[in-house]
């Protein structure tokens, strides 16, 4: 199972740097539900390279924080803040890539804290970096209420 996931954020004034379509310097994610957590695909761009040829370190961090987040938005059905992320860089991300692909499972919730497994890989399928991910999770009424979680978590995909 891969669907396609709404950012039912995007609204014109929504200028997440890593999701919105709306923010012309941003990252423009898109997600996509799997059956163990979400992915994304995203093409590197020479503007967000550290090191010549080599996408800067923070941006990968940004994508595996961002990853992280719609793994709790679609599999916990909540919105949280980040307590921790811990990356590891295993490989420069080239920035020459068609594209990477970033993964975030959750591997457990307790209490108020979601953890989350991230990765990005290369166009070839190479680890490149992985984190884990400790959210601050907000109960979901509590989430909605902050307009940082829909109503109606349906809104998160198109009908059938």
């Amino acid at each position: 199972m891969r669907r396609k996931i709404k950012n039912v954020f995007a609204v014109a004034d929504y200028y997440c740097f890593a999701c919105s379509p709306h923010n012309p310097i941003g990252l423009q994610l898109n997600f996509f539900e799997t059956e163990e957590g979400v992915e994304a695909e995203w093409n590197p761009k020479q503007y967000y390279e550290g090191y010549p040829g080599v996408v800067h370190g923070g941006i990968q961090a940004v994508i595996l924080d961002e990853i992280a987040a719609w793994a709790i938005y679609i599999k916990a059905k909540t919105s949280g803040v980040t307590s921790r992320l811990n990356v590891k860089y295993k490989k420069p991300v080239i920035s020459s890539q068609e594209k990477i692909k970033a993964v975030g499972k959750i591997r457990n919730i307790q209490r108020s804290f979601c953890y989350v497994d991230t990765w990005l890989y290369g166009e070839d399928g190479t680890l490149l970096a992985e984190a884990e991910a400790i959210y601050f999770i907000y109960p979901q009424q509590k989430a909605i209420e902050m307009n940082w979680y829909p109503e109606d978590y349906n809104s998160f995909f198109d009908e059938a």
